[in-house]
């Protein structure tokens, strides 16, 4: 068996949730909700940030950041997610299945990398106050937007041109409703050191470098505040984290935890598989969404703004 046999092309099958029927519209139906609610929410919220100009600075510039890349992560999954359960629609061919898988990765890499940029955000405010509008300028905050996509596209496409050479000729049923790498490697009949090293180096130089920058961040933080003599003071200060430590736990938890369970959890349920997967990549869009509507103040007041233009 070969990558493809005569002139059919490669498909995969993917998979629900186990246990549940596909056509399950009590699945579709809060599936349906929670997209609309993710690419609602975060285009208005693109939108108010836009328009309002006294959100037009670093830590507003680095949400919108922020709300891209999970609208970007949102959209990725959304056809295959929805072909499933409202059209039990399962078969994606091989070519569409690799996009999907780079983009979902490249969306990734890129909130990783926003999330570190947040970080830094909250490290210049907290310990160099008054050098904050001279440090984080804007034409600063553009390059470093501009690297973080870069470093998203650039350090994912070759897992996606390494695997496309690959031959699949075991079983073409995926774990999830969608393609990730993990899940399309151990499909390869071929040996996969290259693939698996490559991946694991790509880990390693966004996520794994991110997170230790952003532990580096927060210490550095927590000696700031811990200086400060006013408890008041030291409060209001490690408030102002809050909002941006949730957005970083909400995305790391699940990825942590789905990163062991590839590696070390084979056997495990796959509902196990399935249930982190979902959550690492549809939590996050909608968490963050909320964390940073509920504790932004100036978020709050435009969406009163926009709730009491729409009233009667």
């Amino acid at each position: 068996s070969s990558n493809r046999t005569g002139s059919s092309p490669l498909t995969f099958i993917l998979t629900s949730i186990p246990g549940l029927l596909m056509s399950s519209y009590w699945m579709a139906l809060p599936l349906c909700c929670l997209y609309l609610l993710m690419l609602l929410g975060n285009c208005t919220f693109l939108w108010m940030i836009k328009t309002d100009h006294s959100l037009h600075t670093p830590m507003y510039y680095f949400l919108s950041m922020l709300a891209l890349a999970d609208l970007g992560l949102s959209l990725s999954t959304l056809p295959t997610m929805l072909a499933i359960f409202w059209f039990e629609s399962t078969s994606l061919r091989f070519e569409a299945c690799i996009v999907q898988m780079y983009f979902i990765h490249s969306f990734s890499a890129i909130e990783s990398g926003v999330l570190v940029a947040m970080a830094f955000d909250r490290f210049v405010a907290i310990c160099y106050p008054l050098r904050y509008t001279s440090v984080l300028t804007s034409s600063l905050i553009m390059k470093a937007g501009g690297v973080i996509f870069m470093r998203g596209i650039c350090v994912v496409l070759p897992v996606a041109v390494l695997i496309k050479k690959m031959p699949f000729c075991r079983s073409r049923v995926l774990s999830h409703s969608f393609c990730l790498h993990q899940d399309m490697l151990r499909l390869v009949c071929r040996d996969v050191k290259v693939n698996s090293l490559y991946g694991l180096t790509a880990v390693i130089l966004t996520k794994g470098l991110d997170s230790l920058t952003i532990l580096l961040s927060y210490t550095m933080i927590i000696r700031t505040i811990l200086s400060i003599v006013s408890q008041e003071t030291q409060a209001k200060a490690f408030s102002t984290c809050i909002s941006h430590l949730c957005a970083v736990l909400i995305f790391y938890i699940p990825l942590i935890g789905l990163s062991i369970i590839h590696g070390f959890g084979k056997h495990l349920p796959r509902l196990t598989h399935t249930l982190l997967a979902d959550a690492y990549l549809l939590v996050p869009p909608v968490l963050n969404l909320l964390v940073y509507s509920w504790k932004t103040k100036q978020i709050r007041r435009q969406i009163l703004i926009l709730l009491c233009r729409k009233g009667p």
